[in-house]
């Protein structure tokens, strides 16, 4: 049968676009179609505005410590000055995206794909087919089901509001709850992180999530736990939310909602019922080693297989599938050592097993931790700490995680991921000498 492309990539962010332009790099007639701007979540409405947003939030704290070296700074911050930036450089981001991907022969079709059948795909009406098909259509956040649910915003809403709010109820214990809580404070509006668990950050290891919940605190965020909103009412001015702490009613009165409580994949238009296509949980789609489907020829990267949520890894899988597919590739993207952060304020950096992820499979298990004050902070008024932690096989002496809570801890922790991905061992981190005065020089000397 001859077909219209290739390889049809339905979802242009950047798993998507990476494997089209690879595709086409390889000689391979390809198409990409999307139904809002090109970029995905990441560049779009996620990790690089929100990223923005955490810089600009940044210099409150920046100019509270420049008065202890000598800086006598007046400022006053502009709201609608950082939203006209932001939306600035997330054109000129989607214009890149755009040349690049006309550059490498890829056919941008616009609008949103639903398969009609195996081979086939409509897009805004029209039909196309293709040998392969990739799906790379990422989140979208979710809100529960509850009485109020349409009057609170989500992350995609946070990134342009209006104005500014006074104060903001943020509901959720995650990673997009935790930074947009703290870009808010930063901010001066008054935050309170309302989680229904005993700790946010669930999933991180438990030492590190308590400090940074501590901090948090320490900064001004009123952090709620064990707390869940069961209801939000509007008001004449602002909402009130209804929670339930303890089997207790109380509510809290905040100018905005603001719910992170999950994202689930974005297939609901894809109709994949139509072609037998499995998904499980949150509609994410079910893929094997090779990110095949349940059909061998539609593939999924990315968020929509709900694997490892972070752009980095969907562009790795879309590249490695576009290898197997074309250039006769044997490469698979590898889960383990996966660096993360938090970008947060103290900002939280993470590579490797937890302390109780190592203690279930390795019975010897030793844990090294250090909590200082950075030297940008020592002298001024900002309270700010440091925790550092590593965590050790005995039996090997591999170093199974290393974790991070304070300023620039992602930009640590990349550097220390290559050598954990390589087996890094405690002897080796104690044998490199360190580079002085940083706070990155603690990881080799504990």
């Amino acid at each position: 049968m001859a077909y219209d492309y290739d390889l049809l990539v339905i979802g242009a962010g950047s798993g998507g676009v990476r494997a089209a332009r690879i595709a086409a790099g390889y000689g391979k007639k390809v198409a990409i179609c999307e139904s809002d701007k090109v970029g995905g979540t990441c560049v779009i409405r996620g990790c690089v505005p929100k990223k923005l947003f955490v810089y600009a939030s940044q210099y409150s704290k920046m100019f509270k410590a420049a008065k202890t070296f000598g800086w006598d700074i007046q400022s006053q911050f502009n709201w609608s000055t950082l939203l006209e930036n932001k939306n600035e450089e997330i054109n000129r981001l989607n214009g890149i995206y755009l040349k690049l991907l006309s550059n490498s022969g890829v056919e941008l079709i616009n609008g949103f794909g639903s398969f009609v059948d195996a081979h086939t795909v409509d897009i805004a009406g029209q039909s196309y087919t293709a040998k392969h098909i990739l799906i790379a259509t990422g989140g979208t956040p979710t809100v529960p089901d509850m009485p109020g649910k349409e009057h609170v915003i989500t992350s995609n809403e946070a990134l342009d509001l209006p104005a500014l709010p006074e104060s903001i109820t943020i509901n959720g214990g995650g990673y997009i709850a935790v930074e947009f809580a703290c870009i808010f404070n930063a901010l001066g509006v008054k935050v309170n992180l309302v989680y229904r668990g005993k700790q946010i950050l669930r999933g991180f290891d438990k030492e590190v999530a308590a400090f940074a919940q501590q901090s948090f605190i320490d900064a001004g965020i009123n952090v709620l736990t064990e707390t869940e909103i069961t209801a939000v009412e509007k008001m004449s001015t602002g909402f009130i939310c209804h929670t339930s702490h303890d089997s207790k009613h109380q509510t809290i009165a905040s100018d905005l909602v603001f719910f992170a409580t999950g994202r689930a994949a974005n297939t609901a238009q894809l109709n994949l019922s139509q072609v037998g296509i499995d998904t499980q949980n949150n509609d994410q789609i079910t893929v094997d080693k090779t990110q095949a489907t349940s059909l061998p020829h539609v593939f999924a990267v990315g968020d929509v297989c709900n694997r490892d949520n972070l752009t980095p890894v969907a562009i790795r899988e879309g590249h490695y599938l576009v290898d197997r597919l074309y250039k006769n590739g044997n490469q698979f993207p590898e889960y383990d050592f996966i660096p993360t952060t938090v970008f947060s304020q103290p900002e939280i950096g993470s590579c490797g097993l937890t302390e109780a992820q190592a203690r279930k499979s390795h019975p010897n298990i030793s844990t090294h931790t250090s909590t200082f004050r950075a030297m940008k902070y020592a002298m001024s008024e900002v309270k700010e700490k440091t925790f550092m932690k590593i965590i050790v096989n005995e039996d090997t002496d591999q170093v199974l995680g290393m974790h991070v809570v304070g300023a620039d801890g992602g930009e640590m922790i990349q550097g220390f991921a290559v050598a954990l991905k390589q087996g890094l061992t405690k002897t080796q981190l104690n044998s490199t000498i360190g580079i002085h005065p940083t706070s990155a020089e603690e990881f080799v000397t504990l």
